[in-house]
């Protein structure tokens, strides 16, 4: 059993989440009540429950690939906390490294070496990176790396040792038995041209190393032996050992039945797909995992994102400026919605989770299991965190913003601890942390675009207030009398709305169109350089 379940389980705690979780509405509590009404007791043999996730490595890894690993682990935890851990799980994450490379991604060095690799297994694809055996090991690790630095629980399987170990050469006997009830299925998605040379088995040609696509003709299921036709001459070849892989749809059902998978979910691009997957599934003697089916991540665009363009946010880029927590928290909002997925949504996810997480504590145990930090929180194994930082990340872009590009981490520290009294990286750690994300964020897109406008008619008069008013406020001021007197000048001050106020000191003093609240900031800034800020805008 999971240690955080085990450990809750002896302290009562799961009980009470057991009994919220029956009628929770939290989307991963709903698919964890579809899983245990198809198998209320478990399997028959007592095996444990298999989630699984699929990856193709034909590309650098995006978020929208660990976006499956974290929903998925979300709905097993759910599943687990359904059943009082009383039912075993395991998690695998599958890769399709033994797909041929069909295309060469925009967004890697050496274009020419993969240009030369196309069409072999991606495990035989030379790393343009030149640090492993082969491109899909470089992404592979890429994504274990990840995978491993959130602290997911998994199984990693690579399908090329599936298949080269003979781990799958039962299911792929199973699949020439069943040959041409795989045909009748897949011939009439297809068109004309393509129902020519389909073929549900991929041979991998002795002469190229290349994965052929090409009419099969089976020759004997029990020794796995198919002819085809390979440079104009017709071969006889055995499938099993890593003698050939399956199409992809083909692959899917044969992975659903060969490896008893309880649960998959996959984009809605897939949805036809995963029919078609499932009718295979079938004919083979199994049938298809329950699974939710998602809707697609987009870029700035709005366009779906694509690991050949390289469209998307890589890991690595959302953890520059922005915490595990955060990308977590976004991720798990609204999975049937289409979302857009770019750097400018990462400073909205960090305060939203550190909000969402503040409520946390004090709600109920159906409150709790309806908030997004317990699900990100529990597929990490861990307790929401109880901390509450002094800042928002908001606040503490802006007060980076105002301190420039030069600005060291020492002296925002410095700032901070004139705000919260003695704060420090040793009490805050996880401040410490977004004090690096806030500083790259404002050197690689604020810095360069920052643009503070002058005040214009009746915004002159306004900030002139503002600074006569804080002349004669004590340093000791609270962050709410400051915002008193900021709101007071707004209303008073002859603006249509307060919203065009606070735009325009936003845009004003600190160069954007959006910002946090003025009297926080000023409080955290400090009355005599927010003085300063006004006095520049005013020249």
């Amino acid at each position: 059993m999971h240690t955080r379940i085990k450990n809750e389980k002896e302290t009562g705690k799961v009980n009470e989440f057991q009994e919220a979780a029956q009628q929770s509405k939290a989307w991963p509590f709903e698919e964890a009540r579809r899983i245990l009404k198809r198998l209320p007791n478990g399997k028959p043999d007592g095996s444990p429950i298999l989630f699984e996730t699929g990856y193709g490595p034909s590309g650098l890894p995006h978020i929208g690939t660990f976006n499956e690993v974290l929903r998925t682990t979300m709905v097993r935890r759910a599943f687990e906390t359904l059943t009082g851990g009383a039912i075993p799980t395991r998690l695998v994450a599958f890769s399709d490294d033994m797909d041929g490379l069909r295309k060469v991604p925009d967004n890697i060095p050496n274009p020419d070496m993969l240009t030369e690799d196309l069409h072999k297994p991606l495990t035989q694809v030379r790393d343009p990176f030149g640090k492993y055996e082969s491109f899909a090991h470089h992404n592979n690790a890429m994504l274990r790396a990840f995978l491993d630095r959130f602290g997911f629980d998994y199984e990693f399987v690579s399908s090329t040792e599936q298949y080269t170990s003979g781990a799958f050469d039962d299911a792929l006997r199973n699949l020439l038995r069943n040959y041409q009830a795989v045909m009748d299925i897949m011939l009439p998605t297809l068109g004309k041209e393509r129902q020519a040379t389909y073929s549900p088995v991929l041979p991998i040609s002795a002469k190229s190393g290349h994965v052929l696509q090409v009419a099969v003709e089976v020759l004997d299921a029990d020794s796995g032996m198919i002819a085809f036709e390979d440079a104009g001459e017709r071969v006889e070849h055995c499938i099993l050992s890593g003698g050939a892989k399956l199409q992809w749809k083909a692959d899917w059902a044969m992975r659903w039945v060969a490896l008893d998978v309880d649960y998959e979910m996959y984009g809605k691009d897939l949805t036809e797909s995963g029919v078609q997957s499932g009718r295979i599934a079938k004919a083979l003697g199994g049938r298809k995992p329950e699974g939710l089916i998602y809707e697609m991540f987009l870029d700035e665009k709005g366009e779906k994102i694509s690991k050949s363009k390289g469209n998307g946010l890589t890991l690595e880029q959302w953890l520059d400026y922005g915490s595990e927590e955060s990308l977590a928290f976004y991720i798990y909002r609204e999975p049937k919605s289409a979302k857009q997925l770019h750097i400018g949504v990462i400073p909205r996810a960090v305060d939203e989770y550190l909000q969402m997480r503040g409520t946390y504590p004090d709600q109920d145990a159906d409150k709790k299991l309806g908030n997004p930090v317990h699900h990100l929180h529990a597929a990490r194994g861990e307790a929401v965190p109880a901390a509450v930082l002094p800042v928002t990340y908001g606040l503490l872009l802006n007060l980076v913003g105002v301190m420039g590009a030069d600005a060291s981490k020492g002296q925002i520290w410095a700032y901070l601890g004139n705000y919260t009294d003695g704060a420090s990286a040793q009490d805050y750690p996880e401040l410490d942390k977004l004090i690096d994300n806030a500083m790259a964020y404002n050197r690689d897109f604020v810095a360069p675009t920052l643009n503070r406008r002058k005040p214009l008619g009746g915004e002159v008069a306004a900030l002139q207030q503002l600074d006569a008013q804080l002349a004669v406020l004590s340093d000791d001021a609270s962050a709410e009398d400051i915002q008193t007197i900021v709101y007071t000048i707004g209303k008073e001050g002859g603006f249509e709305n307060l919203r065009d106020w606070f735009k325009a000191l936003y845009e004003t003093l600190l160069g954007s169109s959006a910002g946090p609240r003025m009297g926080s900031f000023i409080k955290l800034y400090g009355i005599e350089n927010s003085r300063r800020l006004i006095a520049e805008a005013l020249q």
